[in-house]
């Protein structure tokens, strides 16, 4: 038997990522007997109610990024006059890199119940299926779209200890991957979890450099990728680069050199290439 939902209240719900059975029967009672549901799209808010066999009682309004700042103080009132307001998105919790953070500080800031009916999450989901430790991680949100800013992005995760999960586009997918090859090395280990509970999902394990080889065809689908953690001990760059000035002595090209001691390391071929040439470099 379900509880009723708080009256005077922001409620928010994880919705399904893929099969409507995974829905909760918490959720089901809620999007019949809230007074507001504000979803980030009102189609697909019409669509899971269908699936799930509910009608939608309430007051059906659209609230998506766009939108966020000129809704909430509407919705806030709403709650301080005693109506529930059911927040849901397009799949997963509200406000982990989708709309909900605002109105929930704003009712926070009024003093207004804040609760939250769980359920599918692709964060920990894409964590328990990866094979990658799961201890401890740090969840990223998106990466960034532009080259340049994905990799200062990278570089900040290149000591990062724990696992870290972030979403990506399908079609950055395999820049965002040849990118992570050269700032966080070849050999990092990671998954790509793709169309996560839906029917063809698929979940890639391996290298980074295998799976940026793997992307480089094509992938469809929503992704989620996680990363292992950098490993303690690794050599630092002044060894590596002592390594691949070595080596280039020895008559090896630098480039090979510089692919060669990094092997088996999370370290960057590009962070030990660019030193060895400051290294050589003229004052």
């Amino acid at each position: 038997m379900t509880s009723p939902l708080p009256a005077g209240a922001l409620v928010l719900a994880a919705t399904p990522m893929g099969r409507y059975d995974d829905a909760s029967p918490r959720l089901v009672e809620a999007l019949r007997t809230a007074d507001i549901v504000a979803a980030e799209d009102t189609r697909r808010a019409r669509a899971l109610a269908a699936g799930l066999e509910v009608t939608i009682a309430g007051e059906l309004i659209s609230y998506y990024d766009q939108v966020e700042a000129a809704r909430t103080p509407r919705l806030v009132e709403a709650i301080a006059a005693g109506s529930t307001v059911l927040l849901i998105t397009d799949a997963g919790m509200p406000s982990v890199s989708d709309p909900g953070y605002r109105i929930v500080v704003a009712c926070a800031d009024a003093g207004l119940q804040v609760t939250a009916l769980p359920g599918p999450s692709a964060v920990t989901t894409a964590l328990a299926v990866s094979g990658m430790p799961s201890e401890r991680f740090c969840f990223e949100g998106f990466a960034p779209r532009k080259s340049g800013a994905r990799r200062d992005w990278l570089g900040a995760l290149r000591d990062e200890s724990r696992s870290a999960v972030f979403f990506e586009s399908p079609h950055r997918l395999a820049d965002c991957l040849a990118d992570a090859v050269e700032v966080l090395g070849p050999e990092r280990r990671a998954a790509v979890c793709r169309e996560l509970t839906k029917t063809y999902e698929e979940v890639r394990r391996g290298t980074l450099a295998e799976l940026a080889a793997w992307a480089a065809g094509g992938v469809k689908g929503e992704i989620t990728v996680v990363v292992a953690g950098a490993v303690a001990g690794d050599p630092d760059l002044d060894e590596l680069v002592a390594r691949a000035i070595a080596l280039t002595d020895d008559g090896m090209r630098l480039k090979d050199a510089c692919a060669q001691v990094v092997k088996g390391t999370n370290a960057s071929r590009r962070d030990v290439y660019e030193a060895v040439l400051a290294a050589r470099s003229p004052d």
